[in-house]
């Protein structure tokens, strides 16, 4: 039986997490664009005890998925940004973030979607599963449909989105078809501010 999301609103205690969103915007955002909109610090927060709180949550024992994967990294997405990617999957067991905009300034939320050509909403997992969809490897799958499709919207139906707030938590498979969804503001201040979680299994 696995579980595919879960979403924890209050997350962290109320001051920890006003305390948190602060020191995220204490730190450095290159002005770089890469594959998906915004920019994320270049130093990690460690949070104590985020690990064991996670894996309790997921029922699986996690540790961080190594670097260069973002975890423990803050983004900030403004509504300028542009990236060269939308609908995508993530290199990880457990994909998760923290939305840390202030309540004023939550708009939109992360977006899951089906891609219509394969009747999927999620990409395939297996040999088998390859097989049936047409494809003879992951390195095939990802460049026909993440490569090819990632911007086309014909190619994508949204199929839900879970809501921005203000120190809710969400962990996702990775391998479901997702965007960061709407940016928003023009400043750090009022941003898309979020806290980046990737993890493998122990």
């Amino acid at each position: 039986m696995p579980t595919s999301l879960l979403i924890v609103d209050d997350f962290l205690g109320p001051r920890d997490a006003l305390a948190l969103r602060a020191a995220g915007l204490r730190l450095t955002y290159p002005d770089l664009q890469g594959a998906f909109p915004g920019r994320n610090s270049v130093e990690r927060i460690e949070i104590d005890g985020l690990d064991e709180a996670i894996s309790r949550l997921v029922g699986e024992r996690l540790r961080p998925a190594p670097p260069p994967q973002s975890h423990a990294k803050f983004r900030i997405t403004l509504e300028k940004d542009v990236g060269r990617s939308k609908v995508h999957i993530d290199k990880a067991h457990w994909s998760g973030l923290l939305y840390l905009s202030l309540p004023e300034d939550c708009r939109g939320g992360t977006e899951f979607y089906r891609h219509l050509p394969t009747n999927s909403d999620r990409a395939p997992m297996t040999d088998a599963e390859l097989a049936a969809a047409g494809f003879e490897s992951q390195e095939q799958m990802n460049r026909e449909i993440v490569g090819r499709d990632t911007c086309d919207d014909s190619k994508w139906e949204m199929t839900m989105r879970v809501p921005m707030r203000f120190n809710r938590l969400v962990m996702f498979r990775p391998w479901l078809w997702h965007t960061a969804g709407e940016s928003f503001g023009d400043s750090l201040q009022n941003g898309r501010l979020v806290y980046l979680l990737f993890f493998e299994v122990v």
